[in-house]
């Protein structure tokens, strides 16, 4: 019987959900660094529109230029190499008039979309497995070099999560943990000096409160200062005298438990643990091996980036520069995360007989 494509059902619970996210993004950005706006509402607009190109995209249609995805990413991690905008030392940022794109995000969704085909189309063994490896390692070490390790962990995390819902061996998880632990020493010599100091500053950060542990300091007391009902809109003192570094984008959470409380950071993570939780949802129903790998990537990619985020705001993790997904003030993270959610509900789309 020949199979017929039903009309896309729109998930109407997971637009809300992500909507939630972007307007208390919005009123807590323009309280805290109003100097952003009105460029980030481009930011919005372009994101809301990618949202929508690809949500109209059967998964199937995108899978067809998964190889094609593969070979823009490395482009695109090439172009800052080459015409990047230095800043602070790194080379991240492609000036393309009044907006800023940092590529390194906006390859995240495609190199998903890769993996999630490559490591479903066929059954994976022993060489298909180290050449999926080598595939990952040229894009992450372009991603180092800039440097951005947060993101390059991040795309390691969303690879991990696509083999997961993978037909891959239980057993190479094992070998791959036993290679990763041999090779911490030699990742750690690798690491930039700052990356290093950012370790040793979070086991202890008091050790040089003006220093090195200034920003974990800072962060922790934005947390506790906002205590039930927060300071209020444009009242913390942290955010407002500018105590509290980068404010609007790695450490957005404290500055909203600063000005809405514990009561608006509870409302923000429940929203986004509700999108992720939609999104184990579409990973559970659709049919598509592939789609299934790439929504399963996509949602250890997002929560490892949400619980990264919290942790370094709330001192139990070192201090990454991860952007909180859709609230942060960073236009490409945003884009990229407004991409790969607009992908994942249209992979939602069944397909009966």
């Amino acid at each position: 019987m020949q199979r017929v494509k039903l009309p896309p059902r729109i998930d109407a619970l997971f637009v809300v959900g992500i909507s939630l996210l972007i307007v208390i993004g919005v009123i807590v950005l323009y309280a805290i660094a109003p100097s952003l706006f009105p460029l980030y509402f481009l930011y919005l607009i372009l994101g809301i529109g990618v949202f929508i190109l690809f949500l109209q995209a059967d998964f199937e249609v995108i899978s067809i230029f998964a190889k094609h995805a593969y070979v823009a990413s490395i482009v695109l991690l090439i172009l800052p190499l080459l015409i990047g905008q230095v800043t602070r030392g790194a080379i991240r940022w492609i000036p393309i008039g009044a907006l800023t794109i940092q590529p390194a995000e906006l390859v995240r969704p495609l190199l998903l979309v890769f993996f999630a085909n490559y490591l479903t189309e066929k059954e994976i063994n022993g060489k298909r497995l180290l050449t999926a490896f080598f595939l990952l390692s040229l894009p992450v070490l372009l991603i180092v070099v800039q440097p951005s390790l947060g993101i390059a962990v991040l795309a390691v995390v969303g690879f991990v999560g696509v083999l997961m819902a993978s037909t891959i061996k239980k057993r190479y998880f094992l070998w791959g943990a036993l290679i990763f632990a041999f090779l911490l020493p030699i990742i750690w010599m690798v690491l930039a000096p700052y990356q290093k100091q950012r370790i040793i500053t979070f086991l202890e950060p008091a050790k040089d409160p003006y220093g090195t542990g200034y920003n974990a300091i800072q962060s922790m007391i934005s947390v506790g200062s906002g205590k039930i009902f927060g300071r209020g809109l444009g009242k913390g003192v942290q955010t407002q005298l500018a105590f509290l570094p980068e404010r609007h984008t790695d450490f957005i959470f404290a500055s909203i438990a600063e000005e809405l409380g514990l009561v608006g950071a509870v409302l923000v993570l429940c929203a986004a643990f509700f999108v992720l939780g939609r999104l184990v949802g579409i990973s559970e129903n659709t049919r598509s091996p592939a789609a299934r790998a790439y929504v399963s990537g996509l949602f250890l990619m997002l929560f490892a980036q949400t619980m990264v985020h919290i942790g370094m705001n709330l001192g139990l993790v070192p201090i990454t520069g991860v952007p909180f997904p859709l609230v942060s003030a960073g236009g490409s993270s945003f884009l990229a995360t407004m991409m790969g959610l607009g992908i994942a509900l249209g992979a939602k789309r069944q397909i009966s007989a």
